[in-house]
């Protein structure tokens, strides 16, 4: 008799505030503990480092642990497959609640010593342990992690398979198959068709692009579409400024290679734009180009911004915070006029990033776009390709790994449906082999 559950906690009826509890037994280990970022972004001002848990629970920002009370299971340990904020936000928050260590790839696990470092409501004391993909660390008797190398919008993502009793359970949340990675290595696709053999019981999998057909293009065409952007024009004389996801190292590390080539200095401002940039930095990820610039605190940016402008925005390239028009990020207070970064006709934005589709982003993205029109900007819209898996990839994934159940996580129920319908495709049987779980459910194998 097979004893083990799948809990949803959260992420299951939207994007963002991830978390899974896996039961085996009487042991629990936790997927991922997520923030939903548009929740938090809403009521302005908000400062998360210095709100209790429970008011976040409410706001719907963080995941309701509190499902896990009527458990009757001991939480031996914590495992964050990368460091995106709706995996490791809530970690400040929830983890001081479960005495167990936090288990994660090295550059997520410096993120979430960051993270711990800035909480100011909580004492977080869980032991935080690197593991590098393609090691097996042993939580108790029963269960040990293995964690294994996926490609994503971030560096040193993973997959989590849990080593149990009654077969592998494989965590899969965040990914896409990228054969022509621009930093990295390619995903394992060797130590995934080989727990595929030795038996899968479930695999709980993101279904945020699953209605995507096809495959998710890879991040070297995102890398010619940004090289085409920055150096497919005779006009090198106007100002011009890139905005991407600050997390996304391998994107930042294209444009930066591209500064080079249009003789330009690269020059990162914001906040979240040195702490991503600088870890990596510092932990070997990337190589420091001699010329490029990073300014994190508001007041060195308003500094910088001088700058730049006193020199001539010709010589710079500035890559900013801001590419979901956030109003208080650098892209933003350039658009309000707040900072003196002044556009001229014909200077171009690049947003290297999708709006993140909730009504909040969509509202900011358009109101920023439409500032930065009004002051001349040409925009350049889209020069992205996801980190999420398209429909073609989870086909894929599925047949590599052909677990006996397989359960959608990381999406809303229209996610969820394009998902079973794939799924379904491949064989498996909605309501037996294929599942659907609200949060605060448990599917019992």
């Amino acid at each position: 008799m097979r004893d083990v559950g799948i809990i949803a906690v959260g992420g299951y009826e939207e994007v963002g505030r991830n978390m899974t509890a896996i039961r085996v037994g009487k042991e629990i280990v936790i997927m991922d503990m997520g923030v939903r970022l548009d929740r938090i972004q809403i009521h302005e001002e908000t400062e998360i480092e210095k709100m209790h848990s429970l008011d976040l629970i409410k706001m719907g920002a963080i995941p309701d642990d509190k499902v896990l009370n009527n458990v009757d299971a001991t939480v031996v340990g914590i495992v964050c497959t990368h460091g995106h904020l709706d995996h490791i936000g809530a970690v400040p928050k929830l983890a001081h609640r479960y005495k167990c260590p936090i288990i994660a790839t090295p550059f997520t696990a410096e993120l979430i010593r960051q993270e711990i470092e800035s909480e100011r409501k909580f004492e977080v004391v869980n032991k935080i342990q690197p593991l590098q993909c393609g090691e097996i660390r042993e939580l108790t008797k029963n269960i040990s992690v293995e964690l294994i190398r996926v490609q994503h919008s971030i560096v040193d993502c993973a997959f989590a398979a849990l080593h149990t009793p009654y077969g592998k359970i494989l965590y899969a949340c965040d990914f896409k198959i990228d054969r022509t990675p621009t930093l990295g290595e390619l995903p394992d696709f060797k130590r995934l068709k080989q727990i595929g053999k030795e038996g899968v019981l479930a695999m709980v999998t993101e279904s945020t692009n699953a209605d995507h057909s096809g495959k998710t293009p890879s991040e070297q065409i995102a890398r010619d579409m940004v090289w085409d952007a920055l150096l497919g024009t005779e006009e090198t004389e106007s100002g011009v400024l890139v905005t991407t996801f600050s997390s996304h190292i391998a994107r930042l590390k294209s444009v930066i290679e591209a500064a080079e080539k249009m003789d330009r200095i690269p020059v990162l401002l914001g906040s979240s734009m040195e702490r991503y940039f600088g870890t990596a930095l510092k932990m070997g990820y990337v190589e420091k180009p001699d010329n490029l610039k990073i300014f994190g605190y508001r007041r060195s940016v308003e500094k910088a911004v001088k700058q730049i402008m006193k020199e001539g925005k010709d010589k710079y390239l500035p890559i900013v915070t801001g590419h979901q028009g956030e109003p208080d990020a650098v892209l933003g207070r350039i658009a309000s006029g707040e900072l003196d970064f002044k556009l001229d006709a014909g200077d171009k934005v690049i947003f290297s990033a999708n709006v993140i589709p909730n009504m909040l982003n969509q509202a900011n993205r358009y109101s920023c776009e439409t500032k930065l029109k009004m002051k001349g900007a040409r925009i350049y819209d889209n020069v992205h390709v996801s980190g999420h898996a398209y429909k073609e990839d989870h086909w894929e994934l599925l047949r590599m790994v052909k677990p006996e159940h397989v359960i959608s996580a990381h999406g809303n129920m229209h996610m969820h449906t394009a998902y079973v319908e794939m799924a379904e495709d491949t064989g498996y049987e909605f309501g037996e082999t294929v599942h659907i779980l609200r949060n605060g459910q448990e599917l019992t194998l």
